[in-house]
């Protein structure tokens, strides 16, 4: 399998040789632009080619194509060295039995607290737990996904140790209104159902959004459904003002069946996520920057249920916790000369909760947490560009302050050379740190309150490369990851605790590539090599992705293949690993100006496979559904 994934790499990458004549033009190429805008990484806007860490960018058109609720399973094919664990079929769930753990060249951790979520630019985390909660985040409301691969911690501090996903939210660009609606409909009773809107009037823009998830699962007692919404409202004061503010609120039932060989029943989990956020840009030909308020929130009910192998009676308490965080950032980018960019900016989080065990008589009540924790951070980056912006030179230096564990350097150097403007040649070294969360501090067994930041280095260098005359384009990664810090379980006096004793050493590179061969046809690859001194679950050390998209007329037909090798799902006390080799494909006809009509398979191997230890993947399934644009 080894050597049938480099050679379909090879061969994607040697069809730059076919004949020009049968080629599209290259402004239509879907290739790797190096003069792409991108705002992760860096704050201010910048190009692609500038900017010395690992950048992937999802595109609008990527993710409306897929017609799927979630963009999460597409980031898992397209950005290499990213793998984000499923369920199956549809939701993520939470606590055990959970999916949706992100992992960035094996850095994430389960639950993930080690890459940040961000929408818009402002962190998104359960204050009590410290992680993302995988269901909140939608196709419907996402204009576009930014991913850095490789530490953020200069600019986003704890949690950005691995990396960051920005989700970008849809804008109305044009003046006038429009309206979509999309609904699907397959296998094991998935419903999912949403609408969309948008309007422009001169200054002031609006976006809406609205959705239905249902599913019956693959698999019994496992249930799914969600609600969610989300509203964002705009005025451009001028050509260098603007404002937003924003409100997204999620409700998700799930429910958890546990392993095969343990099930459970009445494992329920009610879950109430919502941020909201109030901002404030500026543009100007030498300086921007921002002031964005947010305020993220969460209301849990979780009940444990039962084994329906034992004969006892389920616990009659239930789990409850309230989480809220609050916070502010504001930077601004100002260039004091020719090719130079200084970017300063404060970061403050007060983020925390409640939680407990409720009893019937609440008298009895056993509270786990109550606990509040503030950080505060300043930061400055500085970008100069020499030899005509050919040569692109990047320092960062943090400091970030946290209540408990006190403060934190976090530096960062890269640089960045562009021989030709097809060409960009990087190389970086940045610190990534994480504080541990108020869970692995004071709820529940093994917590320590005495547990110190994890710390790690990463170092990479990197190729981009386009050929838009012949519609190809590809980039290659080599990493070298070392931290120390990291936070593990052992026993200690017969008791587990959590401990500062853990190592990382990872190496690997990653490859991506795409290719325009036709004006009609087009293909993409990626594949990424993760090795693992210290190995972990849900972080696959081979991962390899190739596409075909064909359109013609009314008709758009899509394919895909992902090979996942050397996955564990359990590393103790012995490993545990899988390897996959995983076909989807779509369909999709163009009915009228305003109708389209898909279809969908996935697994259509029907491979036996797991992710997570214990909980089977669904084999084979199809989709069906419409999408209407007014």
């Amino acid at each position: 399998m080894n050597r049938c994934t480099f050679f379909l790499a090879l061969c994607l990458l040697a069809t730059n040789t076919l004949s020009a004549e049968n080629r599209g033009p290259a402004e239509n190429n879907d290739t790797i632009r190096l003069d792409e805008v991108v705002v992760t990484g860096t704050m201010p806007k910048v190009n692609l080619r500038n900017v010395p860490m690992s950048i992937t960018v999802i595109s609008e058109e990527k993710i409306a194509e897929r017609m799927q609720p979630s963009f999460l399973p597409l980031l898992t094919e397209e950005v290499p060295g990213l793998f984000i664990s499923q369920r199956g079929l549809m939701g993520y769930g939470v606590a055990a039995g959970a999916a949706g753990g992100i992992s960035i060249r094996g850095i994430g951790g389960t639950p993930t607290a080690g890459v940040l979520v961000l929408i818009d630019g402002h962190p998104q985390y359960m204050g009590l737990m410290g992680h993302p909660l995988a269901d909140s985040y939608q196709s419907m409301m996402t204009e576009r996904v930014e991913v850095v691969r490789g530490p953020a911690s200069v600019l986003y501090g704890s949690n950005a140790m691995g990396g960051v996903i920005n989700i970008i939210t849809k804008k109305q660009k044009t003046d006038g209104s429009h309206q979509s609606a999309q609904i699907s409909y397959g296998s094991y009773n998935t419903l999912n159902a949403e609408v969309s809107t948008g309007f422009r009037k001169k200054e002031l823009h609006v976006n809406g959004n609205f959705g239905y998830n249902h599913s019956d699962g693959h698999r019994e007692n496992m249930d799914f459904e969600q609600f969610i919404g989300y509203i964002k409202a705009g005025y451009d004061f001028n050509r260098n003002w603007s404002s937003f503010l924003d409100l997204n609120l999620s409700k998700t039932l799930s429910s958890n069946p546990g392993t095969v060989t343990s099930p459970i029943i009445d494992n329920d989990a009610d879950i109430l996520r919502g941020m909201t956020s109030v901002v404030l840009e500026n543009e100007y030909a030498h300086t921007s920057g921002a002031v964005k308020f947010f305020y993220n929130f969460g209301s849990h009910e979780i009940n444990d249920g039962i084994s329906v192998l034992s004969s006892g009676l389920p616990p009659v308490y239930r789990f409850r916790s309230d989480d809220q965080m609050f916070g502010f950032t504001t930077y601004q980018s100002y260039s004091f000369f020719e090719g130079n960019k200084t970017t300063a900016g404060v970061d403050f989080q007060r983020f925390g909760g409640k939680a407990w065990n409720k009893f019937p008589d609440e008298a009895d009540n056993i509270e786990l947490a109550d606990v509040h924790l503030n950080t505060l951070a300043g930061y400055l980056n500085l970008q100069q560009s020499v030899l005509g912006d050919r040569l692109t030179m990047n320092a960062g230096l943090r400091l970030d302050h946290h209540e408990i564990n006190g403060s934190e350097w976090i530096p960062q150097l890269g640089i960045s050379y562009v021989p030709t403007v097809t060409t960009s040649i990087k190389a970086i070294a940045s610190k990534g740190f994480r504080n541990p969360t108020i869970r692995e501090m004071y709820m529940f067994p093994p917590q320590n309150a005495e547990l110190k930041p994890e710390r790690l280095m990463n170092y990479e260098i990197s190729l981009l490369q386009s050929l838009p005359e012949v519609g190809v384009s590809f980039g290659i990664n080599l990493f070298y990851i070392s931290g120390e810090n990291m936070i593990q379980v052992q026993m200690v006096e017969g008791k587990p605790l959590n401990v500062n004793t853990g190592k990382v050493e990872n190496k690997g590179f990653e490859l991506s590539a795409s290719y325009l061969a036709t004006s009609h046809l087009r293909f993409s690859a990626n594949y990424s090599l993760l090795d693992m001194t210290y190995k972990i679950v849900g972080a696959p050390e081979h991962k390899f992705y190739v596409s075909g998209d064909y359109s013609m007329g009314r008709w758009n037909l899509s394919t895909g293949m992902q090979y996942l090798g050397a996955l564990y799902t359990k590393v103790n006390p012995e490993p545990v690993k899988e390897k996959v080799l995983l076909w989807n494909l779509r369909i999709n006809y163009k009915a009228f100006n305003w109708l389209n009509l898909f279809l969908r398979g996935e697994n259509l191997l029907n491979q036996d496979y797991q992710i997570n230890a214990g909980y089977p993947m669904p084999g084979t399934t199809v989709f069906g559904g419409l999408r209407v644009n007014i």
